[in-house]
């Protein structure tokens, strides 16, 4: 393998670790817990599983002699920068607890272990893959653990490995389903604990007993740098405006942070678009005001950043999508007789036909361009893919009809051209950063100690994560606990609750105090690549939000 001298630098770092998983562990449990909400149907579809208590790790343990353990592990869903360095920590901890112990990975995500494929995970494979970027040491995919079928199948081989616990490292969606495998094996009394642990660059994963999904830190960090880049380009030609979509569907914390680190003229908040009932005009008005007065201060330029799930919380376009849903599902009959229309305006008119009156309104409305790429393939979960919706090109198209009615009526004496960027991909394999390679590490040391603890239905959760490394707190929250019911496909499903923007939280509010001014002055903030050795301050500092959330 041939590898930049970065790689051969970074292989060398030694991820720090909290205090409390150096030595001997000591576990430590609290009270019982409940779901977040729907209390009722949850218990009632997790009785092995629900109720168990938070525990937390410390130092001064026992010394005991553990039986040699085997895991699998499984990286679901999109990448995030860190992966790799939480199946280090899994490794090395399951390693410290017994040298005999095996770390087996399921090639391809959560399919892997249904169809039989893994390898092992030694000490001389893993070398190459530690504080590196990317999934590729055992690849990742979005197969859905919800049927018998594969809990059976996933059985055998399980089984055959005698490995006693799977590890399933993903988002929501992932983290539910290792919930309801832990509850099956649970039920069948197969021995197999299921643990799962807090992966998204989106930053949706949170709540009060996870500070942070991992990965979010360095990918914000790496579109950080790309705003910066733009903004001092924008600010050094003076000609454009500059609209950056960033990857988040269903909530805004990457581009609230983004802002927060690089001051853009707009930023676009779905959550807050969504408490104020913004119809899309509206939305085009607020920015074709700042536009206005940015231009009559000689600045024909700017950067507006857009997050990728926008149209699903403007309430007239989150009806027109919930309707689009509920007809194009799987197995409906309007779903199935959409497939079988070929030609795109007959699609329209179909369409047009099925939905509300007012929804059909606004899909008449829509761009052809944006109305089409509403209909595309559902994501596994019976959703439209908004990543694949134009949302900048349709603010810019807007926004042009705007402004040029607006120098008609004497409003606007500027110029408007427009360049379009998406950021998603470009932050998801990243080379992680100090924050990322030592909380994921810790995240798998912890995982190795939950599971010599025989617990099962637990997330992995560190916290504490703005103090110095050796202060973070490491332990395990159960599943269950962060759990409500949501429509999914049409249906009632048991899901973890997507964290949002808190409009009321600090972050936000120094953002809402901020923005007005960043709108009309040139407040660009240029945050540079990511930074691995120097002052601790530059190097090891965490997101904006986080020291927002925690007054650092």
């Amino acid at each position: 393998m041939i590898i930049s001298e970065l790689q051969k630098a970074r292989a060398k770092y030694q991820p720090k670790l909290p205090k409390s998983l150096k030595g001997v562990v000591k576990i430590k449990e609290g009270n019982s817990t409940e779901s977040v909400a729907d209390q009722t149907e949850i218990k009632k579809l997790f009785p092995e599983t629900y109720g168990m208590p938070v525990v937390t790790f410390e130092e001064g343990g026992e010394n005991k002699k553990y039986a040699p353990m085997n895991i699998g592990v499984i990286l679901s869903g999109g990448q995030a920068p860190g992966g790799h360095n939480v199946i280090s920590g899994i490794f090395d901890g399951l390693k410290k607890l017994n040298p005999d112990s095996k770390l087996y990975g399921f090639l391809g995500g959560p399919g892997g272990m249904v169809d039989h494929k893994y390898r092992e995970i030694t000490a001389d494979f893993l070398a190459d893959y530690r504080n590196t970027g990317g999934f590729d040491i055992i690849g990742s995919g979005r197969t859905k653990l919800e049927t018998e079928e594969q809990f059976e199948k996933s059985l055998v081989i399980l089984k055959k490995l005698n490995i006693q616990a799977v590890v399933i490292i993903g988002g929501d969606d992932s983290n539910t389903n290792a919930c309801v495998l832990a509850e099956y094996y649970a039920s069948k009394k197969s021995g197999i604990q299921v643990l799962g642990c807090p992966k998204t660059i989106d930053g949706d994963l949170k709540n009060g007993m996870i500070e942070t999904s991992f990965g979010f830190d360095t990918a914000v960090k790496v579109y950080s740098e790309l705003i910066g880049n733009i903004e001092r380009d924008a600010n050094s030609a003076k000609k454009y405006w500059h609209f950056i979509k960033l990857m988040g569907r269903s909530a805004s914390h990457i581009g609230l942070e983004a802002a927060l680190e690089t001051h853009p003229n707009i930023t676009l908040i779905s959550e807050e678009v969504a408490a104020k009932k913004q119809t899309l005009n509206e939305i085009v008005d607020e920015m074709a005001v700042v536009i206005a007065k940015r231009a009559a201060n000689g600045n024909n330029f700017g950067v507006s950043l857009i997050p990728e799930g926008l149209v699903e919380f403007i309430p007239e376009m989150k009806i027109l999508i919930s309707e689009l849903n509920d007809v194009l599902a799987d197995g409906t009959k309007t779903g199935e007789e959409f497939k079988t229309i070929k030609d795109e305006k007959e699609r329209h008119q179909f369409l047009k036909g099925v939905l509300s009156e007012k929804s059909a309104a606004l899909y008449s409305f829509l761009p052809e361009r944006i109305s089409s790429e509403l209909t595309l393939e559902r994501d596994p979960h019976g959703n439209v893919q908004v990543s694949l919706i134009e949302t900048e090109k349709l603010l810019g198209d807007l926004l042009k009809e705007k402004l040029s009615k607006m120098k008609s009526e004497g409003k606007f004496s500027g110029k408007f051209k427009t360049q379009y960027h998406f950021f998603g991909y470009e932050g998801r394999c990243a080379i992680p950063s100090n924050f990322d390679a030592d909380y994921c590490y810790s995240l798998g040391y912890t995982v190795s100690n939950l599971v010599s603890a025989g617990k099962t239905g637990y997330m992995a959760i560190v916290r504490n994560t703005t103090a110095p490394a050796e202060q973070w707190i490491a332990g395990g929250v159960p599943i269950t606990m962060m759990m409500n019911m949501e429509k999914r496909n049409g249906n009632m499903k048991p899901v973890i609750r997507k964290a949002l923007v808190e409009l009321d939280g600090v972050p936000f509010k120094y953002f809402s105090e901020k923005r007005d001014e960043w709108a009309i002055e040139t407040s660009f903030v240029y945050p540079g690549p990511i930074q691995y050795w120097g002052p601790s301050e530059v190097c090891d500092r965490t997101t904006v939000t986080l020291q927002l959330e925690h007054k650092k």
